[in-house]
Parts: C-alpha cells; structure tokens; sequence
C-alpha cells in the first residue's frame, strides 16, 4: 500500500465532524497522518473538541494547523508543506467519503501510472427526489461533472511541491483547483479519474449567495493572464454568461446615463434591452426549479443583481491582475 497523508481546509462548519466521522468510518488502509488546517482567523479560533473526539484512533495520526484566514489555497499550501507521504489527498470539510474509500483509495493510487500525477475521486450529490432541485442545488449538483476539484483529489506529493503547490492569489474555493490542474499537465504529467466515491452534501445557503458567488469572476480574470484566452477550454469548464452579464450592465447603465442627459427614445431603447436580458436570464433559472414562491422571488431577485455584480467583478479582477504574467514566465527565474 502506498502510504498517502489527507489534507482537510476548515472553518470549522457543522459539517466537519460529519466528514471526520465517515473517514474514521471508511474500511481500507489507514492514513499515516491527517493534517487539519483551521483557516480561522486566531480571533475567530476557538476549540475543536467535538469534531477531533469523532476520529477515534485516527486522533494520533492527526495534526492541527492554523490557516490564518488566507483563504483555502494557503491553506492547502500550509497542509502541504507538514505532509511526509508520497500521496496527499486533499478532502473539503463538507464531504463524506464512502464506507469502503480507503480501500477504494489503495485501489486507485496502486494504478496510477508512473507518469501520473493526480487521482481524482468521484463525487455524489443527493438532489431531491420529491420537486425540481433549486439554483443552488443545480449548482452544487455541477460538481458531480467538474474536473480536478479538491473535494476529493490525490496528488504525489513532489510533483505538488515541483510546481508550487496552490497559487494563493485564488483567496476563494474557486478556480485553484483548475489552475494547479492546468500546470501540473503543463508540466507533463498525467490526471486520472479513479474510482472511489465521496459524498458532497447540498449545505445550506442564504438566497443571496448566487450574488455573492460572482466574485469568482475576478479569479476567471486571473487564469485568464495565467492560462492564456482559451483557459476555459483547457480547464473543461462551462464559460458561463459573463458576456451577456455585461451587455445587460452595459444596456442598464447606458438608459440612466441617455435618460439623464435627457434622450428619451435612446434610453427606452437600452430600458428595453436590460428588461429583455434580464427576463431571459431569470427565467432560465425559474424553468428548471422548484418554481416555489420563495424560489421564484428569490431568483427574481438575484437576476437583476448577478449581472451588475458580475460584470464589476470581472472588471475589477482584470485591472488587479492587468500585470500577471503567464504562469510559464512566472516560474522562469
């Protein structure tokens, strides 16, 4: 059995001692070692009694490091840096890995070729059978089919440290992942889908967090300068709607802009035009959900803020980032 240590970025939710518990659970080789890194800020820090009581003879093997609130890249990075195992696999604090995961580990670690880097888990997510999934459940649902994400992935542990582990100027659980994928298969090597499963939770969310989300556009704006234009082709991953985020800004402010300077006719015309992206990009969210009160309000809501807020993010991520060399240049000394 190839030894392997897990790497667990927390803020401690309630979830974590679920996900300690089910890794305590899983038959199959032990891990030599289980690093925790609390990414609290030391005035947030408090005890982690209850989750660390539910590792049971796991306990001894587990260190607990602090983060410093740095976001979950650092965090990863912090983890890394503690691990001695050929293999470290990094779990998210709301998953819960299956019953025979270290078995199934084992399973897929042994078959990776010399020339592979990175095993990825396979990730299940419970929707609702009794209505239609709401947004943030379809969105939560999307990482079943995501490439490389950090809620289960195994990498050789050198390989990370060759290429620099996690980039920290991805402050969010967004986009790090992809990145770090991108320069490990720049770098020649290989990423497998393995076999093993893992359970990622629908948690619960306010009705704004689809507004909030759209910070992640800013990092989009950084693989941009790193990965080049065609990133999102490299990376697998879907492009999203920022273009017609910004025509809507665009057309919305362009109407208060044209109605202030007094041309009626030119300001009705781009009112029209932000009504008509925003009806449309409302409903495409209302159609395949719940359709509930409290759904329709929300999303209601939410479609006329995600496209400002986007589209500021966006432009914000790009001029903090306008000076970003390509990730190659930057590992040139």
């Amino acid at each position: 059995m190839t030894p392997y240590a897990v790497v667990i970025p927390t803020l401690v939710p309630d979830t974590l001692a679920d996900c300690l518990a089910a890794l305590a659970a899983a038959t199959g080789p032990r891990p030599e070692e289980i690093v925790l890194v609390d990414d609290r800020t030391d005035r947030e820090r408090g005890p982690l009694q209850h989750p660390l009581s539910v590792l049971g003879d796991l306990r001894e093997r587990t260190t607990v490091l602090g983060g410093g609130g740095r976001g979950p890249a650092a965090a990863r990075n912090t983890g890394l840096r503690a691990v001695h195992t050929p293999w470290t696999v990094f779990l998210d604090d709301d998953v819960q890995v299956g019953p025979r995961w270290c078995d199934q580990l084992a399973e897929d670690l042994a078959e990776a070729p010399h020339d592979t880097a990175g095993v990825q888990g396979v990730l299940a997510v419970q929707l609702p059978g009794e209505r239609r999934p709401t947004d943030w459940e379809r969105g939560t649902a999307g990482l079943v089919r995501a490439h490389w994400v950090t809620a289960d992935m195994a990498y050789r542990t050198d390989v990370l440290k060759r290429v620099g582990g996690f980039d920290e100027r991805f402050r969010r659980a967004f986009r790090e992942d992809a990145d770090l994928a991108l320069r490990v298969l720049d770098s020649g090597w290989r990423i497998r889908q393995g076999r093993r499963t893992t359970r990622h939770p629908v948690r619960s969310a306010s009705r704004w967090v689809s507004v909030r989300q759209q910070r992640g556009n800013a990092d989009d704006a950084l693989m941009r300068h790193l990965h080049g234009p065609d990133w999102w082709d490299k990376a697998v991953a879907p492009r999203g709607r920022i273009r017609t985020h910004t025509a809507i800004t665009t057309a919305g402010v362009a109407a208060c802009a044209l109605a202030a300077t007094g041309h009626g006719r030119a300001a009705t015309a781009c009112a029209l035009g932000w009504a008509a992206g925003t009806a449309e990009f409302a409903r495409a969210r209302i159609v395949p959900g719940p359709r509930t009160r409290h759904e329709v309000a929300t999303m209601l809501a939410t479609s006329v803020l995600i496209p400002p807020t986007a589209t500021w993010h966006r432009l914000a991520g790009a001029w903090r980032h306008r000076h970003t060399p390509a990730w190659q240049e930057e590992a040139t000394p």
